[in-house]
């Protein structure tokens, strides 16, 4: 029953199908199964394509062409836009593609070919101004656009069919482009009036006068979409700017001021990049600006520089120097001229401070003071660029270099007692400026040597204006330098806090003894290697100061066996007791001074040779000390005959009709003032020392080497010793220790030396 039912199904299912000649399967009927009623399925054949009427090619055309013509002519057009569009779409199903984009081309060549006309009888008779031409040659090019957009909607089945289709054939926007470079802007006399006319708008408008920008940037912007854009106009557009700019800047440099013309410069830079925005070709605005500021800048940067540099910076002209840097770091090399100018300004002018002797009290002050403005141009207008920071300290070093004591001195006027900075935050912004300059000084061992004895005559003479401001700065000096920098010095007040502890024992010590002096004398004990070396002066002190002296030593050696005390006339100070015709008055003066005047206890009148025999005191120093007592503000002694300096035949009587309204009075001790020949003897010590220093240096390079050229070993010496040396002084050092067998020359090179174990 089963096979039965199966042969029932393939006959009904054979029935149901036949072949027609097109081989198609076509299904007429589904017969009925058993299992219920199914639907039908008909399949009907394709129908023929319907045959184009003889003539429906070419009425079309007609009818399109004239659309076309309409739209080129600005005309209405006779037929709906849709019908148009279901034509050129029937042709194309038709396989008509190749012969329309060929028909439709050759109008649209035809029409922009009649359109060259209207621009080559113009310069025939010079009707027509750059102006009006430029707005003709818009008005052409923006009609064509609009002509082209609207033709490619009526035959965009064409472009998206048969155009995309072969890569080879330009689509019907870019044809229109094409046609127009071709036909109209490549014609010469077309193209140089074109280009003429917007160069001749540009330089109007450079010169201050308003021009059309939206018919520049349409006309320019013809250009670059006809891929003209740089052949035809850039290149004849920098060069234009180039001449320009090249005039102007020659021009402008002669006549104004730095400060002026940079701003012109930054104006100018400002107007062509707005330019580049409103009308110009992106692509043009790096060689545009590059040839401004090659012309503006790059021709005259030294000449910039050495006119107006050093004006700017006396000016503190903040705001035109951060234009300076701002011009300077878009031209190429403009940093690096700027760095060496700024370099030899600081040089100069730091120079300047250093080296006028008028301004020595001044120039730590005027040097601080330039350093925070040179900072301030640093910081605030150069951006804080490491090269010029660096640069301002190798030039700050330069300079300060030559005047290692001057900053000493600088200090000791600060820390000296009378001192106005009386806050401890003023004196300790002070202080923190005065390391910023000895960070530059190189021979720090000069100002150590001139600081040390300052802080001894401070400490010594009781000058000091606080004990904690001295304490601070030797702090700054220790964190700056080290612990063995600063070693003496501290050992220097250490002395000083010794010194007070002996003398409270040693008033002890007197009040047990029988015969109690009327003198109090007051001793400081002082470690030789710690303080400054004096030259000793033995002078003729009066019985009473002997015997204390006396007293003294047997104290003091009772209690620490094995030393050895030496006197120091030159830095004593005594009080005396003195009466006038006004009345009793108390003088405050040197040891010196003081020796002089107990001499006229003794007698009334004495003689500059009596004077020095009586007193031992070496001459110079005794004529300075008569100075002090009969030639200063407060004459207690009169001088004949009357006179500034001290002669030998002068003579000197005590002044009882002196008069003063202060009951204590400090008699101006000349020996604490530096002298010249001082200045000059520390210098030549520290000197002395370096000697030690580079012969170390040398011994010590030779060892690790063994053998070396002269030219190296110098090179070597100059990077380890921290103290600015001649070649000269470093050849005599090398000589000094040939002599002493350290070392020799080689037998065949002169300039080779080897070390001598």
């Amino acid at each position: 029953m089963a096979e039965d039912i199966r042969q029932d199904k393939k006959a009904n299912f054979s029935a149901l199908t036949e072949h027609n000649n097109n081989g198609v399967t076509k299904i007429s009927g589904l017969a009925s199964n058993k299992t219920g009623a199914s639907k039908k399925l008909v399949i009907k054949n394709f129908k023929d394509r319907p045959k184009l009427a003889d003539n429906y090619t070419e009425d079309t055309w007609l009818k399109l062409r004239d659309a076309v013509g309409a739209i080129q002519n600005s005309t209405s057009i006779k037929y709906n836009l849709e019908e148009l569009y279901q034509a050129v779409e029937n042709l194309c199903s038709y396989k008509v593609s190749p012969t329309l984009y060929k028909q439709l081309r050759q109008v649209c060549e035809d029409h922009v070919q009649a359109q060259i006309h209207q621009f080559r009888e113009y310069p025939l008779h010079c009707s027509l101004d750059s102006l009006s031409f430029l707005k003709r040659m818009n008005r052409c090019w923006q009609d064509h656009c609009r002509q082209t957009i609207m033709i490619r909607s009526i035959f965009l089945f064409l472009d998206r069919t048969y155009v995309l289709q072969n890569s080879l054939l330009p689509s019907i926007w870019d044809t229109g482009l094409e046609l127009f470079r071709n036909h109209i802007v490549s014609d010469g006399a077309v193209q140089k009036r074109t280009v003429d006319g917007i160069l001749e708008q540009i330089e109007r408008e450079r010169n201050g006068e308003t021009v059309d920008r939206s018919l520049l940037r349409s006309l320019l912007g013809m250009l670059s979409d006809l891929q003209v854009y740089k052949e035809s106009f850039e290149e004849r557009f920098l060069m234009e700017t180039n001449r320009l700019y090249a005039a102007e800047g020659q021009r402008l440099m002669q006549e104004r001021d730095v400060p002026e013309y940079l701003h012109h410069v930054a104006r100018r830079l400002e107007e062509e990049n707005d330019r580049v925005i409103s009308y110009l070709d992106q692509s043009t605005q790096k060689p545009l600006i590059s040839n401004v500021e090659k012309q503006l800048l790059g021709e005259h940067m030294t000449a910039i520089l050495q006119k107006g540099l050093s004006i700017l910076l006396d000016g503190n002209r903040v705001m035109e120097l951060a234009l300076l840097y701002q011009l300077f770091s878009k031209v190429k090399g403009g940093l690096p001229t700027l760095l060496q100018h700024w370099r030899d300004y600081i040089k100069s002018f730091g120079g300047e401070i250093v080296g006028t002797p008028e301004k020595d009290k001044d120039m730590v002050q005027d040097l601080l003071d330039f350093k925070d403005k040179m900072d301030n141009v640093a910081q605030g207008c150069f951006n804080r660029n490491e090269s010029f920071i660096n640069a301002m300290k190798e030039a700050f070093e330069t300079a300060v270099c030559a005047k290692s004591p001057t900053p000493a001195k600088y200090v000791d006027c600060k820390l000296r007692a009378g001192n106005k900075e009386a806050t401890e935050e003023e004196m300790e912004r002070i202080l923190d400026k005065i390391m910023i300059i000895f960070r530059f000084i190189h021979g720090k061992d000069v100002f150590e040597a001139f600081y040390k004895k300052d802080l001894a005559k401070r400490l010594l003479v009781g000058k000091s204006a606080s004990v904690d401001a001295e304490k601070s700065m030797l702090s700054k000096l220790k964190h700056e330098c080290g612990a063995a920098f600063t070693s003496k010095l501290e050992g220097m007040f250490k002395d000083m806090e010794l010194s007070k502890d002996v003398m409270i024992q040693y008033k002890q010590y007197t009040q047990n003894q029988s015969e109690p002096s009327q003198l109090e004398l007051t001793v400081n004990i002082l470690t030789m290697g710690y303080w400054p070396s004096y030259t000793p002066m033995e002078v003729h002190l009066p019985p009473e100061m002997v015997k204390l002296q006396e007293v003294f030593k047997l104290f003091y050696l009772g209690k620490h066996s094995g030393r050895k005390l030496q006197w120091q006339p030159t830095l004593g100070h005594a009080v005396l007791k003195t009466e006038f015709k006004e009345g009793k008055k108390e003088l405050q003066v040197s040891l010196f001074q003081t020796l002089v005047l107990l001499m006229f206890n003794e007698g009334e009148e004495f003689s500059v040779e009596e004077i020095k025999s009586a007193t031992g005191i070496e001459e110079g120093e005794l004529r300075r000390t008569l100075q002090s007592l009969a030639c200063g503000k407060a004459r207690v002694l009169n001088k004949s005959p009357r006179g500034k300096d001290i002669e030998d035949g002068d003579r000197f009587n005590f002044n009882n009709d002196f008069r003063h309204k202060l009951f204590r009075i400090k008699i101006n001790q000349i020996q604490m003032k530096e002298t010249v020949e001082e200045q000059v003897s520390t210098t030549e010590r520290v000197f002395q020392d370096r000697q030690y220093q580079i012969d170390a240096a040398v011994v010590r390079i030779m060892k690790m080497r063994k053998t070396l050229g002269h030219n190296l070993l110098v090179s070597e010496l100059y990077n380890q010793l921290k103290f600015p040396v001649k070649p000269g002084d470093l050849k005599k050092r090398i000589e000094s220790l040939i002599d002493r067998d350290y070392m020799e020359r080689d037998k065949e090179s002169p300039n080779q030396y080897h070390y001598v174990a």
